[in-house]
């Protein structure tokens, strides 16, 4: 029984000790950008592509630059959420090959009808319509 149970303890703990290894120390790898395009040879000239004013907000010099920004460095810079996201998900979608005029899109427009659904319409409380 003895020689069973041995043999079955070494079976699992080669699959129990592979996963224990860890990738922490590892650098992340990336998909390069694609090749230099026709109309978007620097970085201004993507984030210009991109639009919402994502020039103004960013400048970086080499395309290294850009390529290496994160989260939370855009977050030092000051930028809002959605402006953090929106130029994370562009570059994303950039170094897929994908081209800016093809995923860019403008921001959505603030709501006209504010407020919980029929109980508020036009900023105005409705309140019931009953014949007294």
């Amino acid at each position: 029984m003895s020689h069973w149970l041995a043999a079955r303890l070494r079976s699992f703990s080669p699959s129990f000790t592979r996963c224990l290894q860890t990738f922490a120390g590892q650098p992340r790898r990336l998909p390069q950008p694609p090749s230099r395009r026709d109309d978007i040879r620097t970085p201004q000239a993507f984030l210009k592509a991109i639009g919402r004013q994502a020039d103004t907000m960013l400048s970086p010099k080499r395309w290294k630059e850009l390529w290496d920004t994160r989260g939370p460095d855009l977050k030092e810079k000051g930028l809002s959420v959605k402006d953090r996201r929106y130029i994370l998900w562009c570059m994303h979608k950039y170094r897929n090959g994908l081209m800016p005029d093809e995923f860019a899109h403008k921001p959505k427009p603030k709501k006209k009808v504010r407020g919980w659904g029929p109980a508020v319409q036009n900023g105005k409380r409705i309140r019931s319509r009953r014949i007294k």
